[in-house]
């Protein structure tokens, strides 16, 4: 059954947006009594029921809602700095969306290479891994941050900085620790400097070492958030 987003699922009959019922009517064909799905990104599953196709907006009957509609027992914060290329760090938000994540930031740190990111086009990546993986809700996309305030204002009770400037790190499994939410920091490909790492600690952050080699920094988010994912799921 095809999901489709609908921020506001509020009474019986409920309007699909332009863009969703252009995908719904134009691309999936789909027709007048077709059953589809609504999620709402705030854990509101529906299941409806088509009533007047149209590509400007689709009118549809809600039968049932589901509340908390596989709502994760966890909360896994990323903080990650944009990659050069745009297209690689739309990969990291689409495949960690889908995996599961809970909350993005892009990051600015020293050597950053991509002091912006297109929030419109992030947003939709978003929504759309959302709908693909069939979760009810969306991940919360934060505004660009430097690096200073992020481990200042960041009130997570797990926090973690992944880095390879050290061969004597512990693994982030063994530094994953029972509790969440969970912070975990992600640098840019020239990694984060000695002084960022020395200034995360200050503020409570503890290293980890995602391994024995270097990854890629889109790589490196999606291994923290399978790791956070494998370890959290079976608490």
């Amino acid at each position: 059954m095809h999901f489709f987003f609908l921020p506001a699922i509020t009474g019986e009959e409920v309007t699909l947006s332009p863009e969703e019922s252009r995908h719904c009517i134009s691309v999936l064909r789909c027709k007048k009594n077709d059953q589809i799905r609504l999620i709402n990104g705030e854990g509101v599953l529906a299941n409806a029921v088509i009533l007047k196709p149209d590509t400007t907006g689709t009118k549809v009957r809600v039968i049932e809602k589901i509340v908390d509609y596989r709502k994760r027992n966890n909360h896994l914060h990323i903080a990650i700095a944009p990659t050069k290329k745009a297209d690689r760090f739309e990969w990291f938000l689409e495949k960690a969306t889908e995996i599961g994540i809970d909350e993005i930031t892009p990051l600015i740190c020293s050597r950053s290479e991509r002091p912006r990111i297109n929030m419109e086009r992030a947003s939709r990546i978003i929504i759309g891994a959302m709908k693909q993986s069939q979760r009810a809700f969306l991940p919360k996309l934060n505004p660009l941050q430097d690096f200073r305030s992020f481990i200042t204002d960041n009130r997570c009770k797990s926090k973690i900085i992944t880095h390879c400037n050290s061969q004597a790190l512990p693994r982030i499994a063994k530094s994953l620790i029972p509790i969440t939410p969970v912070a975990i920091m992600v640098g840019p490909e020239g990694d984060f400097t000695m002084e960022e790492v020395n200034q995360a600690t200050i503020q409570g952050f503890r290293a980890a070492s995602l391994g024995g080699f270097v990854y890629r920094t889109e790589t490196a988010g999606i291994m923290a958030c399978h790791l956070f994912n494998l370890i959290y799921d079976q608490l």
